[in-house]
């Protein structure tokens, strides 16, 4: 099983962007899918998460800004990062509980210009 995260990029504040994480493999069940990020010299902190069912939780920091979705028919999972601050430079990565076990992707640099 693997993750492959795409869709970071540099983007002005206030700009916005969309990430794509997609499952491939051996795959009989995914669970919960999130997304986490961490920035230069801070530990990796959770962003987004959004069940099997499609019912989303998100930080504090990011609620009315970004959006997770998921499409259960393409193993994917979607963050909609809108209104970008420069505070939302990371190295963004997917997670997935897959087969029971727990994936993480490659990452994907997102970089918000002041």
């Amino acid at each position: 099983v693997q993750l492959q995260a795409s869709g970071g990029g540099l983007v002005q504040h206030g700009g916005s962007l969309r990430l794509s994480c997609v499952a491939s493999g051996n795959i009989f069940s995914i669970n919960d899918m999130a997304w986490y990020r961490q920035a230069p010299g801070k530990q990796r902190e959770l962003v987004a998460t959004i069940t099997a069912g499609g019912r989303p939780n998100y930080v504090d920091s990011v609620k009315g800004r970004f959006a997770i979705a998921r499409d259960n028919a393409k193993n994917t999972v979607y963050l909609q990062m809108n209104s970008l601050k420069p505070e939302d430079t990371a190295v963004y990565y997917c997670y997935g509980n897959i087969n029971r076990s727990g994936y993480w992707g490659q990452g994907t640099l997102v970089t918000v210009s002041s």
